[in-house]
Formats: structure tokens, C-alpha cells, sequence
């Protein structure tokens, strides 16, 4: 204490280097963050490969556990210095957070869920926070609208596509049979949607004149199908995009809610000028 005034508390100086940025040991404590992320990610990933964990398993298998407890430290601290601990816990990052250690202690009694562990790399998200990408999150939001405002139609667009590889796998069913390859209803759908988004597997391929004749109908029209969610989701960003920019004001009745490329006020009719823009 200084002259009768108190300084910060433990609690306030961890929330301060933890949950904010603007501060040396704020910016140092996120990078440092990130770079534990990352390593313990590619630790995870080089122990899913058999000839590397052949070699160095138990040193991978330390190298994980090293970041679980660090980790786990790092959420407790979080959980102690948060103003609203029950809000952070059920936040996103709350979620992913935790998520980033569960799984290593799931390991214990689930032996291979510790490969879950890459959902640590979603905690790579706060790169936005340090490098002070936020208002790109702006973007993001005029692109989320878009998406909303375009789930009707693009589910109208889903139940199509489902109906015509339904229809065509069947099809390919009774022409086709067993015979090549085409066992079941259900497999001669797969094969109906592997052709239709132009993936072309060929673990399945129709034999018979007939079955080619409509595989070939189903290969047209899936380069159709493909441009129609682009379009859809192309207009609905243009006009979210649209209503993000800034309204404008008239200067004669100061009435605003215009559209940016409005000419003249609908309230009053008066010109809209740059001027009324700026304002």
C-alpha cells in the first residue's frame, strides 16, 4: 500500500496477464500459450504415427502429460482469477479449455481417446486476441448473417440433392444388382454421392450400358448442383454486407437510417450530400 491507496491483488494482477492483452506480461503469457499449444498438438499427432512411437513412445507419452498439468494449472488460474468463473466455464473458451485436458485423464480408463487431444489447436483461436485481429471478427459476423439468411434455401437445396441421390441410387440398384458391386440401397447411394460431388472414388463403377448412361446424367448434373449453395450464399453476403455499412443522416430533418447509396432522404426528399454522410 502506497500513500493509503491499495494496489492490485494476486487475483486482479493473474486476470490481468491472463484474460487481457494490452500489458508486456499479458502479450508474453498469450504467445507463450500458443507455442505450448502447438507443440503439445504435433506431440499428440507424432504419437499417432506407429514407426515414431515405436521409438520415442514413452517420451511423447511424458512430453503429453508435461502440457495436461500445465494446462490444468493454466484452467485452474483462469477459474480463480475470472470475475464470473461460472461464465468463463460455460463460455467457448471455458468449453475448450477444458476439453484441451480431458481427454489425457480420459486416457487412463480410454486409451486411444487421448488422440483427441488435437482439439488443443482450437485453443489456437486466441492468436486473434494477441495479434489484435479482433475487428476481423466483424467479418466474420456480415458472414454469419449471410448463413442465417440463406438456411432456408440451402436447406430446400440439401433436401434436393438427398431426394435426386436417393432416386439415382436406387435406380443404379435395379439396373446394376449385386453383380457389380452395387450390394444394397444404401452403398448405391454412397455411390450416387461420391458421383454427384465429383469425389469419383472408383471403388464402385456401374458395368452394364444403362448404369453408365445415368452415371454420366448424375456427373452433369452435379457440376449444376455444385455453383447453386455458391449462389445462394454469394447473394445473401452482398446484401448482409449491404446492411452493415455505415446509414446515413440527412442535414435537413437529421433524420437518419438511410442506406449508403441512397440518393435522397425518405423522410423529407431532401439530396443527400457527402456532407450528410460524414455527419
Amino acid at each position: 500500500m502506497r500513500g493509503g491507496v491499495r494496489g492490485p491483488t494476486i487475483r486482479q494482477r493473474l486476470y490481468r496477464i491472463i484474460f487481457e492483452h494490452d500489458t508486456r506480461a499479458g502479450r508474453a503469457f498469450d504467445i507463450g500459450l500458443l507455442i505450448a499449444i502447438l507443440l503439445s498438438v504435433l506431440a499428440v499427432m507424432l504419437d499417432s504415427v506407429a514407426s515414431i512411437a515405436a521409438r520415442f513412445g514413452p517420451e511423447l507419452k511424458a512430453i503429453e502429460w508435461f502440457f495436461t498439468v500445465l494446462f490444468t494449472v493454466e484452467y485452474i488460474l483462469r477459474l480463480y482469477s475470472a470475475e464470473r468463473p461460472a461464465r468463463y466455464v460455460r463460455s467457448f473458451f471455458g468449453i475448450v479449455d477444458f476439453l484441451a485436458i480431458a481427454p489425457t485423464y480420459a486416457s487412463l480408463f480410454f486409451p486411444t481417446g487421448r488422440f483427441l487431444l488435437t482439439i488443443r489447436i482450437l485453443r489456437v483461436l486466441r492468436v486473434f486476441r494477441v495479434l489484435k485481429l479482433v475487428h476481423f471478427l466483424g467479418e466474420a459476423s456480415v458472414l454469419g448473417r449471410a448463413l442465417r439468411a440463406s438456411r432456408h434455401k440451402i436447406g430446400v437445396f440439401l433436401l434436393t440433392v438427398l431426394a435426386i441421390v436417393v432416386i439415382v441410387g436406387s435406380l443404379m440398384y435395379v439396373i446394376e444388382g449385386p453383380k457389380s458391386g452395387f450390394t444394397s440401397i444404401p452403398l448405391s447411394i454412397y455411390w450416387a454421392i461420391v458421383t454427384m460431388t465429383t469425389v469419383g472414388y472408383g471403388d464402385i463403377a456401374p458395368q452394364t450400358p444403362l448404369g453408365q448412361t445415368l452415371a454420366a446424367l448424375l456427373m452433369i448434373t452435379g457440376f449444376g448442383i455444385i455453383a447453386v449453395p455458391t449462389g445462394i450464399v454469394t447473394v445473401a453476403l452482398g446484401q448482409a454486407a449491404r446492411s452493415a455499412r455505415p446509414r446515413r443522416t440527412c442535414a435537413v430533418c437529421r433524420r437518419g437510417g438511410h442506406a449508403a447509396d441512397a440518393a435522397y432522404c425518405k423522410h423529407c426528399g431532401a439530396e443527400l450530400t457527402d456532407h450528410a454522410a460524414a455527419s
